[in-house]
């Protein structure tokens, strides 16, 4: 009874079922992909499959059985003769460069897809805080106290070095900041360089050479600030903290873009979007201490799907564009990796034939690599969901 009634039963299912209705359309067009590259090159594709079995229905057109199963968890292709070349028109009897393209076409449709998700999120009207990003506080010995700062006052004199108490951040290397979230992410972007920050000090702008580090002290972020939106307090209570805030900037815009600027902006995200995730995973690789411990360094199906629960809940539904690009954006690098099982294992099979000249890795071995593969990523799957599953009911 303990365990139940750490949930309410009706949000992990509303989070489940919008959880699945996000990831299979994206793991179904990533199938597609493999299908229509098959069907392209005269490949027998055996079973279209949406969902897992065990199976609801089936029907056969040509030489393919379409089939709709039970587990609502993605989909599958199944060719002939995915190791074993026997076949004339099995997938292993396919020239190299054409068995490369169809392993590789999954990824090619959920990296189409992730850019057509974010083009539109970019094209629907949202709203922007322009609340701005201040300087509440800088770490004595840190990046930001030993930051490089270039201009002049506006009474001709030169500014302090380092960044200072009340210094608003307006850009990170020549990205746009007009509030907390924004520079928080440009900082992140730029994890491990030397960054360029324009900031107003005493109505002047200035310029600001900081480097953002892998590994802060416990406590501190990449260039060691607190940062807050400015705000105006009307006292201060016994203990000397300042009592009835609000902020100075209580703004917002609506933001939309047309076709034409929002699809060099979503082909940007795509890339930004690769590089933080590759940044945070750095981070918590390294054990780097300035990283909350109740920030899990993976997450699984269970995991996400409470995130996508409570994004609902917080934000509204338009988010859910954002976060179904960034899935299938993560559908298409995981698929990519040279992992047994995945695409790019499978891939890494056929370079290495080609390398060789021609002479594959026997049917034998590769599907034993593979077999041990899935058996592993099964695992850790296993493993990821019991951690996030511990973390919900704690």
């Amino acid at each position: 009874m303990t365990f139940l009634a750490a949930f309410d039963v009706l949000d992990v299912l509303r989070s489940a079922l919008i959880f699945v209705a996000l990831l299979v359309p994206l793991v179904v067009i990533h199938e597609f992909g493999h299908f229509f590259a098959a069907k392209a090159f005269g490949i027998r594709v055996l079973e279209f499959g949406i969902g897992f079995p065990p199976r609801i229905k089936g029907w056969r057109r040509g030489d393919t059985n379409y089939t709709l199963n039970w587990l609502p968890i993605g989909g599958f292709v199944r060719m002939l003769g995915e190791e074993d070349p026997t076949d004339p028109r099995s997938l292993a009897a396919a020239r190299p460069w054409k068995r490369l393209t169809v392993m590789g076409a999954g990824v090619v449709m959920n990296v189409a897809l992730a850019l057509l998700l974010f083009t539109i999120a970019f094209m629907v009207p949202r709203e922007r805080a322009l609340n701005l990003a201040q300087v509440a506080e800088v770490m004595p010995d840190s990046p930001a106290s030993m930051a490089v700062i270039t201009g002049t006052l506006r009474d001709g004199t030169a500014p302090a070095q380092g960044l200072q108490p009340g210094d608003v951040v307006m850009e990170v290397n020549g990205r746009e900041v007009r509030n907390v979230s924004e520079l928080i992410f440009h900082t992140r972007r730029f994890i491990g360089e030397t960054q360029t920050w324009v900031i107003t000090r005493a109505s002047s702008t200035l310029e600001a050479e900081l480097y953002a580090r892998w590994r802060p002290p416990e406590g501190q972020g990449p260039t060691g600030i607190r940062v807050g939106a400015p705000t105006t307090c009307s006292g201060i209570d016994e203990e000397g903290n300042p009592i009835n805030c609000s902020l100075r900037y209580p703004y917002t815009e609506g933001v939309s873009y047309p076709l034409w600027e929002a699809v060099p902006r979503g082909w940007q995200a795509m890339i930004d979007a690769v590089i933080v995730t590759k940044n945070e995973i750095q981070v918590r690789v390294n054990g780097s201490s300035g990283v909350a411990p109740d920030q899990p360094l993976l997450s699984g199906p269970v995991g996400i799907a409470s995130t996508t629960g409570d994004i609902v809940e917080e934000a509204g539904w338009r988010p859910l564009i954002e976060l179904a690009a960034l899935l299938s954006l993560s559908l298409a690098v995981f698929n990519a990796l040279p992992i047994p099982a995945l695409d790019g294992g499978r891939m890494f099979f056929v370079v290495v034939e080609m390398v060789r000249g021609g002479r594959r890795i026997s049917p034998e071995k590769e599907g034993f690599v593979h077999l041990v593969g899935f058996s592993l990523l099964l695992a850790g799957i296993v493993v990821i969901t019991f951690f996030d599953i511990s973390r919900l009911i704690t």
